[in-house]
């Protein structure tokens, strides 16, 4: 595939999966033996499994989530989005209790590096201390929790 190729196929991660739940697109771009580096995963690396299950997790806890990438760069096997994600907290989240109803809205950054046309590695870093924080669960210094 080449480089417009690839980053058509990040745009089609947004659509598909994350807007759409299509969790099974996951088995047609992901290599087998795909890792998954980011947060939210055992260890900070998982499998194309672990991913999907991530995924999951955020889709029931926010069902009206919607991802857009804000930007894409691309360069021989590797594409880099910037996206943006808003969605409302109406599933248990781990670490929170309660439901709260609030809308969050956080970015982040996902790189993704191709074999054969098919996504082999990702590294991901999202605002996590933003979505924290919109959900009233920790504030800084200074700040009152919401």
């Amino acid at each position: 595939m080449n480089v417009d190729e690839n980053k058509k196929l990040v745009s089609f991660i947004a659509d598909e999966i994350w807007n759409q739940g299509k969790l099974n697109v996951c088995d047609e771009i992901m290599s087998v033996d795909a890792k998954y580096h980011g947060p939210h995963m055992p260890n900070g690396t998982g499998t194309r499994e672990n991913w999907k299950q991530a995924i999951a997790m955020y889709r029931n806890v926010f069902p009206d989530s919607h991802v857009t990438y804000e930007g894409l760069i691309a360069n021989d096997d590797f594409v880099v989005g910037r996206w943006s994600a808003t969605g409302t907290h109406k599933g248990k989240l781990p670490g929170i209790e309660q439901i709260t109803g609030k809308q969050i809205a956080i970015s982040g950054i996902t790189i993704y590096r191709f074999v054969n046309g098919k996504i082999i590695e990702a590294w991901e870093q999202l605002d996590l201390l933003g979505m924290w924080k919109q959900l009233g669960v920790i504030s800084l210094p200074g700040e009152e929790k919401n």
